[in-house]
């Protein structure tokens, strides 16, 4: 973990309430994709966690939706601002274990994480292939970067106006894939429990307090005790997972 303060580079509108944020700065502690970031913002005493969408050598890349004050505070803040940042929280994805032919499922605001893995993959020679669930139409981002990325990619909106109407479970139940990879609310993984067919992985989306294992405010039930999603996590295996 590494504790620095980032300039804005962009911060820019995807959605009505979707927006990327590019902070420049250490980037030395990111690792694996599915990692996250905690974000002090002026007035707040908790930091905001936010999963990593993508990093290189000197820039983070976050995706993230207005849910409340401190993300409608993010929304504002412009170019040249800075942050102070904890970067390189818990544990990511582990590809090892994919598999020839993966498949990623994102709903919602539980995307952004698997952009970064589908580069990861297709690096390492996998097919990929790529659902992303939303509402409606207007709530649909980043597919043509999956796509720009060479990933198959299937969209599902849950009222029709978009893709396959229905949810990710919808277009899961027809393809063939190795092993998954998975980031979104919770109603959707248990969805996905009862339709997946392979092992994966979960990345839960908790409210945190610290970020970093010290208050166990977010833990989760395993077969091998409570686990700290922030710590142990955000990503843990499906068949360690009591639902």
């Amino acid at each position: 973990m590494v504790q620095a303060i980032y300039t804005i580079q962009e911060n820019t509108a995807l959605t009505e309430l979707v927006y990327k944020m590019v902070l420049e700065g250490d980037t030395s502690a990111l690792t694996a994709p599915g990692q996250f970031v905690n974000i002090q913002l002026e007035g707040k005493f908790l930091r905001r966690p936010i999963s990593v969408c993508d990093f290189d050598e000197s820039t983070i890349t976050l995706l993230y939706k207005v849910v409340g004050e401190g993300t409608e505070q993010m929304a504002h803040m412009t170019v040249g601002q800075t942050l102070d940042v904890l970067v390189g929280l818990g544990n990511g994805f582990d590809t090892a274990k994919s598999g020839d032919t993966p498949v990623l499922i994102g709903g919602g605001v539980g995307v952004p994480p698997m952009y970064n893995l589908c580069k990861k993959l297709l690096k390492e020679g996998k097919s990929v292939q790529v659902i992303l669930g939303f509402n409606t139409k207007n709530e649909i981002f980043y597919e043509d970067e999956f796509k720009a990325l060479g990933a198959t990619v299937y969209v599902a909106t849950a009222d029709g106006s978009y893709g396959t109407k229905g949810f990710v479970t919808d277009v899961l139940k027809n393809l063939n894939y190795t092993y998954f990879y998975t980031c979104g609310p919770m109603p959707m993984f248990k969805a996905i429990e009862t339709t997946v067919v392979t092992s994966g992985q979960y990345s839960f989306e908790e409210r945190m307090g610290c970020g970093f294992g010290a208050c166990m405010g977010c833990s989760c039930k395993t077969k091998y005790g409570n686990k700290r999603i922030c710590r142990e996590g955000p990503v843990l295996e499906r068949e360690e997972v009591i639902w």
